[in-house]
């Protein structure tokens, strides 16, 4: 078994923490003010409140690799929804609408969504729920 084989389960928790951590910042930016940004004060009852809530809570989940399956299902869904009702009527092209990490959050999610959080998460502690790696559970 090489080397690549053997680190990929950690990679992929590492995938999954800091994917979770970069997603949950969406959400405390705009219900926290951390950091300050445009979004700052959303008022909850929007639908980018609705989306900042979402963040907020898989963001976290996904993070700590705790119900990783379902809630990155979820998160996934928010940037698919997301992007086609924000983005895409900017401009057809990512790169134009802005919505290129839209969509990269999104198949990392649904990567995740599959695969689960890798070794390095609360749901294989407490749970020993077992992880997809190369198309085989470890």
């Amino acid at each position: 078994m090489s080397i690549y084989n053997k680190t990929a389960p950690y990679f992929q928790s590492l995938l999954r923490a800091v994917c979770g951590l970069l997603f949950l910042e969406h959400g405390t930016a705009k219900f926290l003010d951390l950091p300050p940004s445009e979004f700052s004060g959303t008022a909850l009852a929007s639908m980018t409140g609705v989306a900042g809530v979402i963040e907020l809570v898989c963001g976290g989940l996904v993070t700590l690799g705790f119900l990783t399956r379902p809630a990155a299902l979820l998160a996934s869904g928010t940037m698919a929804v997301g992007y086609f009702l924000v983005h895409v009527p900017m401009s057809f092209y990512p790169l134009l609408n802005g919505g290129a990490e839209a969509i990269l959050y999104c198949f990392v999610f649904l990567y995740l969504a599959v695969a689960g959080g890798g070794p390095v998460s609360l749901d294989r502690v407490l749970f020993g729920r077992r992880t997809l790696v190369h198309g085989e559970y470890a």
